[in-house]
């Protein structure tokens, strides 16, 4: 049974418009969207607010594996089947930047904390770094001998994580660009991979329907949850690091508490195989999506207590210098120890609040703004590249016409 004032989780929203199996889903920053992938080769961006109309953006040749949203929330980026990946504005024109990341199937895209890079994996056996900002290439992992499923940053953006068909998890360290640890103990493939809100541990998700959970300080084990009867397509941890949520092609959703360390919630939503799952940024929602072609949106509900930690946590991991608030606990992987609440009798405390939310409000908004015009600059400077080209074409043309004139 779940703890007292724990609530099931419920059902909110059912979103119907895919043509083929969802690959991917993902929230927007403030939960007014949410972005998902299909086989059918769309994106779509789903509107949270009842009575305005989804987005259908279609611009890939081939099947969207994976989809994610900018931690600012203004740009969606997209990798696919077609060996490209696009960054798209979530808005009603849906204009969108292209470029060729890969020889083979994009498997996975993913920002980096500060929004400034983009990490993608593929089918070529490598995982690649960019930059947001022009779609620069900057270097290249290639230590695996199989596909690449799944590649993320660390929190920190120091590390990054992939998992791969030659069935290791690879870490490595982004400056140096060396394979620091490989960790090789899953009985099939790791299907997705992805680090502990705190950076001290990864979760991966595999074709031998586990779900295990590695420190990476002292790169062991740590956890090992056998709660699916078949493949594990996709994992999310909650924001506050005290869950995640796993799905699967026995058609659930499992919700395991990491502290406790057992299973809390099943959930039947998907007609067949549930292939993909994320928390909402703060947590309150999550979304999955299915072989089914369907979007699911559920009420987290059991996380009330942690509700009010991961906004504090949120809070307090804006702090200048960029650095991560350290956990206390060691062993259990970074996940948080319950702390008593000490009442704050005084005013200034929640004015003090309400500044900060202002702020981070209006630099969310700044960074938002500055996304959208990274992007338009980047769609002008290709409009002018082009336009470029057909000039020399047309002034070429000319040159020849006169020569022939002459002659």
């Amino acid at each position: 049974m779940a703890a007292a004032g724990m609530e099931d989780p419920s059902l909110e929203r059912h979103f119907k418009g895919h043509r083929d199996a969802v690959t991917s889903v993902d929230f927007s920053l403030n939960k007014k969207q949410l972005a998902s992938g299909s086989m059918d080769s769309s994106v779509m961006i789903w509107s949270m607010r009842p009575q305005i109309r989804a987005y259908r953006f279609v611009g890939h040749k081939d099947a969207v594996m994976c989809v994610q949203f900018s931690p600012s929330g203004h740009l969606v980026a997209s990798g696919s089947r077609d060996k490209t990946v696009r960054l798209w504005i979530p808005s009603i024109k849906g204009e969108s930047t292209a470029f060729k990341a890969h020889t083979a199937t994009v498997r996975s895209v993913h920002f980096s904390s500060d929004g400034q890079s983009l990490v993608t994996a593929s089918d070529d056996k490598t995982v690649k770094v960019w930059t947001v900002h022009r779609q620069k290439f900057l270097f290249s992992l290639s230590q695996h001998i199989n596909w690449v499923r799944c590649a993320r940053f660390s929190p920190d953006g120091r590390l990054i994580v992939s998992a791969s068909d030659d069935k290791t998890v690879k870490l490595w360290d982004k400056t140096s660009r060396e394979c620091i640890h490989s960790f090789c103990e899953h009985g099939g493939f790791v299907n997705h991979v992805d680090f502990h809100p705190s950076g001290t541990c990864i979760a991966a998700a595999g074709t031998d329907n586990t779900v295990k959970v590695w420190d990476v300080r002292m790169n062991r084990l740590l956890q090992h949850y056998q709660v699916h009867s078949a493949v594990v397509n996709s994992l999310s941890f909650h924001p506050s690091g005290n869950y995640l949520v796993t799905a699967s092609n026995d058609s659930t959703l499992k919700i395991l508490d990491l502290i406790e360390g057992r299973l809390l919630y099943t959930l039947h939503g998907h007609q067949g195989p549930a292939t993909c799952v994320a928390f909402s940024r703060v947590g309150d929602l999550f979304a999955s999506g299915g072989s089914d072609e369907q979007v699911m949106v559920w009420k987290t509900n059991f996380d009330a207590a942690d509700y009010d930690d991961v906004l504090k946590t949120q809070k307090s991991s804006m702090n200048v210098d960029g650095a991560q608030p350290t956990l206390q606990s060691e062993m259990d992987c970074g996940v948080h120890v319950k702390k008593t609440k000490t009442q704050d009798p005084g005013r200034n405390h929640v004015q003090q609040e309400e500044t900060e939310t202002a702020l981070a409000n209006t630099l969310e908004h700044i960074m938002g703004q500055l996304d959208v015009l990274t992007q338009t600059v980047s769609i002008l400077e290709q409009r002018l590249t082009l336009t470029e080209d057909k000039l020399k074409e047309c002034l070429e043309n000319q040159q020849k016409i006169i020569q022939n004139k002459m002659s």
